[in-house]
């Protein structure tokens, strides 16, 4: 059984893969720090779950913590790290930059200092859709280049996709690049949208719509995300010989390097999944039309193109599954 480290594995979506591999009998350590970015009791549930499993063990630790991540690797030997650790969150970023650096860049650094002295077959690790920032042609293809982020969570993102090419290049290893589009679904995290939304209709409060409801956004499902990631994880990246030095392609490269998006390839109007709410919950939304945040982009839309023709796999679960989803979760937990 191939054996995976799964950093961020009271996460979001952490857990989510972490349950996925384990119901299909992978070998899974979960690693995580179980801060209080958001209430820590969704944490330890969620890890509750997975400690059912005898196949599950766990580690409480930082990844900022270099002596305490090597000796996890070494003692472990792990084949395969998926990397979903992170400070998430682009608006908290605005005022805790600090803490991008240490868990996004000296984290990263950790992770792949312990995957080359340790021989890991296959390094996944988690990227945003943020990284496009600036970029309006859409949809947002992997092609493209990314050089203009919009706030430090995007520049933390894409400094991993640029520290992972080194270390591919340098020391042969394999690593996969995932581009995350607004993913959502049961379990998520409380300082995200959908959750936000739910929880101030439940009450009866007015929710914050910004740019005054003209935003578009590419909803992915979780356990589309999540079947993605284990689909990629025997997908090994090696040197493409398509690639051209005098005109290089962002997405491949002579090193064993890749990068995709994961999103679902539908550009949703926020209004139009409020309405999709307000249906599930039977409650009429009170709206409190805003302006545009600062860092935030008007639009986003994924083109997967290449992780189907990697993976023979599309993320195509509708808005109106996806919700009806999360509120049947939300109800059952919070009844």
């Amino acid at each position: 059984m191939t054996k995976v480290l799964v950093t961020g594995a009271a996460g979001f979506i952490g857990f989510h893969l972490a349950k996925k591999l384990l119901d299909d009998n992978f070998t899974v350590h979960g690693l995580d720090n179980l801060n209080a970015y958001y209430d820590p009791k969704l944490k330890d549930e969620r890890l509750k779950i997975l400690q059912k499993s005898e196949n599950f063990k766990f580690t409480k630790a930082d990844l900022s913590d270099e002596k305490a991540i090597d000796a996890l690797f070494e003692q472990e030997g792990f084949d395969v790290v998926v990397n979903l650790a992170a400070q998430a969150g682009v608006r908290y970023s605005l005022e805790h930059p600090r803490q991008y650096i240490k868990s996004n860049i000296v984290g990263f650094e950790n992770i792949l200092e312990a995957c080359r002295h340790n021989r890991i077959k296959h390094l996944i690790y988690a990227s945003t859709s943020s990284v496009y920032g600036a970029n309006k042609s859409q949809p947002f293809s992997t092609d493209q280049p990314v050089e203009h982020p919009l706030t430090l969570y995007a520049a933390t993102k894409k400094s991993n996709e640029l520290m992972a090419h080194s270390y591919s290049h340098l020391f042969d290893i394999p690593t996969t690049g995932l581009r995350f589009f607004t993913v959502y679904g049961p379990w998520g995290r409380p300082d995200m949208a959908l959750f936000l939304f739910t929880e101030a209709m439940i009450k009866g409060e007015p929710i914050k719509v910004f740019n005054k409801g003209e935003m578009w956004r590419d909803f992915t499902y979780v356990e589309d995300i999540v079947e993605s990631i284990k689909r990629l994880i025997p997908v090994i990246p090696k040197a493409s010989p398509d690639f051209d030095p005098n005109n290089p392609n962002p997405s491949i490269s002579t090193a064993p390097y890749r990068v995709f998006n994961i999103g679902n390839s539908t550009s949703v109007k926020l209004l139009d999944m409020i309405e999709i709410l307000e249906k599930k919950l039977g409650i009429k939304a009170k709206k409190n039309l805003m302006d545009m945040q600062l860092g935030d982009v008007p639009s986003t839309l994924a083109d997967v193109t290449d992780l189907v023709e990697a993976i023979d796999f599309k993320p195509q679960t509708t808005l109106e599954e996806g919700v009806g989803a999360f509120i049947d979760w939300h109800q059952t937990y919070y009844r």
